[in-house]
């Protein structure tokens, strides 16, 4: 029937319209005459509010939740999500400029990361976005930028702490990281702090990312507000702000299953209890980034040539590593493995011919996927990357050989 919807496990919470993937309603072969042409990528925003919604239900009530930036910093999709979450972190001035335009609250955003610049600090500080601090130095410039502006800078601080998310795909905390000051020389920065004209606003704890395992998580969270606790008592004034990260995984290859929300917001509700009795000012901040965006998105390349070498067939695409790092192996994993695709024109065909699927790089580093067994494909026909709505596009070496950027629509 004409316009026939299902939903289909392979198409990973996607609708299938007419046999083809549709993304915000729309089947793949008229988004992508609507874009133009491949390669993009594709966000849908009705699964991003779904995901939204889904951590509003399982989480507690007074935790406040706030967007990553850095994992999908396009315009439309911030937005978005500016309507949608309370605050959101960032990682740039550019990504700053953003965050601003979307209508977010200053006084609900604030700026982590190693390095910033004296511009990037100043700009903050005008801005009246709250500084995460990551080192003693920082904190000098910071106040010293305030004194110079007549403005008193907002400032947290980032902890790195003597623990770390276990489990973690990409672990941000314990031992020696750029990231955040180390717990022992947290009270002397403290100490400081009550010197300067620096307005305290509380810690930002973060041990990691991309994690599944329920119990991995809350007990990262549990030593998490425990530290900030015995921090708070060396504090130069009230937490208003207790950031204790995210570290919530997506599931991305065979095998893994999805991360059991409901018990991680059970955990954190005994947790936020206490934040609230202890620390009566703090409103308790979860930041999540792939877990709000990951799922939603997708990238989408054209099969350009069917080749055959020494019996492996190749599905060769105008698609590639360069704009999809992560996919090809080359962004955290350490054994190749492959995410899941589908021929998007091709939903409701049966998944019978094993191929590797390669980009149009002159690289042997440049998979998609690997001896995966999908519907034959033949030039024209659509191949899809799921999972790919975080650390994307903005993430991948966009100018290796000079091939044009793909572009990226909000559905």
């Amino acid at each position: 029937m004409k316009g026939a919807r299902r939903h289909d496990h392979s198409a990973r919470g996607f609708a299938v319209v007419d046999g083809c993937l549709a993304i915000g309603g729309v089947p793949l072969p008229r988004l992508a005459a609507r874009v133009g042409g491949t390669p993009f990528y594709a966000y849908d925003r009705h699964l991003i509010t779904e995901r939204v919604d889904l951590l509003r239900h399982h989480l507690p009530p007074t935790v406040h939740l706030s967007y990553a930036v850095k994992a999908n910093p396009m315009p439309a999709v911030v937005q978005h999500l500016a309507g949608l979450v309370d605050g959101f972190d960032l990682a740039s001035a550019g990504e700053m400029k953003t965050a601003l335009d979307s209508g977010m609250p200053a006084d609900r955003i604030s700026f982590a990361g190693p390095g910033k610049t004296e511009q990037e600090l100043s700009q903050a500080i005008a801005a009246g976005v709250a500084l995460n601090l990551e080192s003693a130095a920082e904190l000098e410039t910071a106040a010293r930028i305030g004194d110079s502006l007549g403005l008193r800078p907002r400032a947290a601080v980032r902890v790195n702490p003597d623990f770390e998310l276990k489990g973690s795909g990409m672990r941000m905390g314990g031992g020696a990281k750029p990231f955040g000051v180390d717990v022992e020389r947290v009270p002397d920065l403290l100490r400081r702090m009550a010197e300067l004209d620096v307005a305290f606003e509380g810690f930002h704890i973060f041990g990691g990312s991309q994690n599944l395992l329920a119990e991995q998580v809350r007990e990262a969270q549990r030593h998490t507000v425990d530290l900030a606790f015995r921090l708070a008592e060396r504090a130069p004034g009230p937490v208003r702000g207790l950031n204790i990260g995210g570290g919530f995984g997506i599931p991305y290859f065979p095998g893994d299953a999805p991360l059991d929300l409901a018990a991680v917001g059970e955990g954190l509700a005994g947790l936020a209890a206490e934040v609230s009795a202890r620390l009566p000012e703090a409103r308790l901040i979860v930041e999540l980034g792939r877990y709000v965006v990951g799922e939603a998105g997708v990238y989408v390349c054209r099969v350009i040539d069917r080749k055959v070498s020494r019996n492996q067939t190749f599905l060769v695409t105008d698609g590639g590593l360069h704009h999809h790092l992560a996919v090809s192996g080359n962004f955290g994993q350490v054994v190749r493995r492959n995410y899941p695709v589908a021929i998007g024109n091709r939903m409701a065909a049966p998944a019978d011919d094993t191929v590797s699927v390669v980009g149009c790089l002159c690289t042997p580093l440049d998979i998609l996927a690997d001896a995966v067994t999908v519907p034959r494909a033949e030039p024209g026909d659509l191949i899809v990357v799921f999972q790919s709505g975080a650390y994307g596009l903005t993430a991948s070496p966009t100018a290796f050989l000079g091939h044009k950027a793909p572009d990226e629509v909000l559905v």
